[in-house]
């Protein structure tokens, strides 16, 4: 069966000491209720939950998958139960608003609680996750009457959330949706339309479903300035707040998917549905926009568990494999052959696996901190260099972490060689769970291209360069310390890299915009690694000087990073820089 155990103490490591989240908490008043002792508290009931509850019924619900019968999704056995006891925890609130039933935690914390869920079971994450992010729309661009009567209930797990964005013939250009919606005397609108892709959109956990839905009106102009967002029910809510008669929405199948087949991804049919305005009439996409961005984040943090989890089992497995003996001697003269670490293969398979998820979970939470500044700074001027900051790595947590976390899944199958294809090791799960987080909420080639275009070409470096000199600042402090040398010096010249192909990008892209187009995913995975440098060189610092084997290993693995995967980022700016687009010269008429 697999393993996993919450690796607290590399959370803890990363949180407190290399990117000082107490002192954060600390000077940030509306962040006053947040200490180390809750924290800590927090982290370790989702690891025991995470570790106790869902890991077991992950393989399980793989297997036995939700099941359709006449619009009636069933879940399987043991995630009703499971989420009654997540809801029941307080957990679908820890980051909501204390008014409407939450908790007002920091998204430092939920970024490790979600990488916990994520690691033990991505298809019973779906559900809540939704429901949050549906959340965060709401709070943000719902009127007060819906808030109330609607946000409480969500938080408190009683009824689940989903995002209606897609339809059969419209994905990433949502301006061509064709989902209507016609307003009404009193106030509601009729939706009617269809949509697919919706995870959650029904399924026997809770007793009603809010779905977000975002639709044209009749006289709306078009494109995507023409969208509205509405929250639809599939219960109508009664004045006391309970539930009423069914609205006209419901499943009209499920998808057969490679992975995550203990969520359930539906296709809605909405046949005249009562809808509600969220925010204003064409500005859904922008609301909706709060949702998706959230979601995006999420997806980098599945990324993320699935390697931890790749790497724990790949490890266990390794440690216990006996096959050949070590090239400069027997280590194990007591066994019939060596463990499987001791060849070097092996050994660069699991250093990248661990050197990814020690960067990754650095980065993934130093953007959390940049969205607790937007959301509990008190300085307006913090508060705009923040919300620049995750407009720019939002789409490099989604598109970077789930492409190394697809990649570090098959690397640890790769350390099982032929077991790992088997069922009952679990990475051969893990592989396709995790493949799909390359592909919703935008694909990672989308994720490029909005990189690329919205937040470097459009703006003309401005997100890049506050993001740089700070780089550049945080370098500064390194200088003269012989032992951190060579992360000084690779973050320096990534940074000199990255400023040479963002200059590059932004006087090409007026001239020749295909080419700049064709090399925005190189673009995104060097500037990717010139992030995961930047933690590097956050984590050798806090790692430096102290005398533990535990300290002494960081250090280990972030000059095992330096030398075995930065240079990446050199051969990507070449690539940028090499002035071909082969691809485009191609007739489309070859295809």
């Amino acid at each position: 069966m697999p393993i996993y155990k919450a690796p607290l103490r590399d959370m803890q490591f990363t949180l407190n000491e290399v990117l000082e989240a107490n002192t954060f908490w600390q000077n940030t008043p509306k962040l006053s209720h947040v200490d180390g002792d809750t924290v800590n508290a927090i982290l370790e009931a989702m690891a025991q939950f995470s570790e106790d509850i869902l890991l077991p019924i992950n393989r399980s619900g793989d297997e036995e998958g939700c099941t359709f019968n006449n619009g009636v999704v069933t879940v399987p056995a043991g995630f009703k139960e499971a989420f009654k006891q997540y809801a029941e925890g307080g957990w679908i609130g820890l980051g909501a608003e204390e008014e409407f039933g939450g908790q007002s935690m920091p998204k430092m914390l939920t970024v490790l609680t979600d990488e916990m869920l994520f690691a033990t079971n991505p298809s019973f994450t779906l559900y809540p996750l939704l429901t949050i992010g549906a959340g965060m729309a709401m709070a943000q661009h719902a009127s007060e009457e819906l808030k109330n009567t609607y946000l409480p209930k969500m938080y408190s797990g009683e009824w689940s959330g989903t995002m209606c964005l897609t339809e059969p013939h419209s994905g990433t250009d949502l301006g061509i949706i064709r989902t209507k919606a016609e307003p009404q005397a009193d106030g509601t609108f009729k939706i009617t339309g269809t949509k697919i892709f919706i995870t959650g959109g029904e399924h026997n956990m809770t007793e009603n479903h809010v779905h977000l839905v975002l639709a044209k009106l009749p006289d709306a102009p078009a494109g995507s300035r023409g969208i509205s967002l509405f929250l639809v029910p599939k219960f109508m809510v009664n004045a006391d707040g309970s539930v009423g008669e069914r609205n006209a929405v419901g499943a009209g199948s499920i998808e057969h998917k490679m992975g995550i087949k203990g969520s359930a991804t539906c296709v809605m049919n909405f046949d005249g549905a009562t809808g509600f305005l969220i925010g204003k009439v064409n500005e859904g996409l922008a609301a909706m926009f709060v949702m998706m961005n959230y979601e995006r984040l999420s997806m980098g943090i599945q990324g993320l568990g699935a390697s931890e989890a790749a790497y724990q089992n790949a490890a266990a497995y390794a440690r216990d494999r006996l096959q050949g003996r070590s090239a400069t001697g027997t280590k194990m003269p007591e066994k019939n052959a060596d463990s499987i670490l001791v060849h070097p293969d092996v050994r660069r398979m699991l250093l990248k696996i661990r050197a990814n998820n020690e960067a990754g979970r650095a980065f993934a939470l130093y953007t959390a901190q940049q969205l607790d500044v937007t959301k509990f700074s008190d300085d307006p001027a913090a508060r705009k260099l923040a919300a620049d900051r995750v407009a720019l790595l939002t789409p490099v947590v989604k598109a970077y972490l789930t492409d190394k976390g697809l990649e570090n899944c098959i690397e640890g199958q790769q350390v099982l060689g032929g077991h790992g294809f088997i069922r009952e090791w679990g990475l051969e799960q893990w592989v396709r769970d995790t493949r799909i987080a390359q592909i919703y909420e935008g694909t990672n080639g989308v994720q490029a291209h909005d990189l690329m275009g919205r937040k470097v070409a459009k703006n003309n470096g401005a997100f890049v360069a506050p993001l740089i000199a700070e780089m550049r600042e945080f370098n500064a402090t390194l200088a003269g310390n012989a032992n951190l040398a060579f992360i000084h010096d690779a973050l320096e010249q990534a940074a000199k890299d990255i400023e040479s192909a963002t200059q590059f990008v932004i006087e090409q892209s007026q001239q020749n915009p295909d080419q700049i187009n064709a090399a925005a995913v190189d673009y995104l995975h060097a500037f990717g690694l010139l992030n995961f440098a930047y933690m590097f060189a956050k984590i050798a610092k806090a790692a430096d000087g102290k005398d533990d084997t535990f300290y002494a290993d960081k250090l280990r693995l972030a000059k095992f990073f330096v030398t075995r995967m930065l240079p990446e980022l050199k051969s990507r700016v070449a690539s940028i820089k090499a002035g071909s687009d082969v691809m485009m010269d191609f007739d489309m008429a070859y295809f």
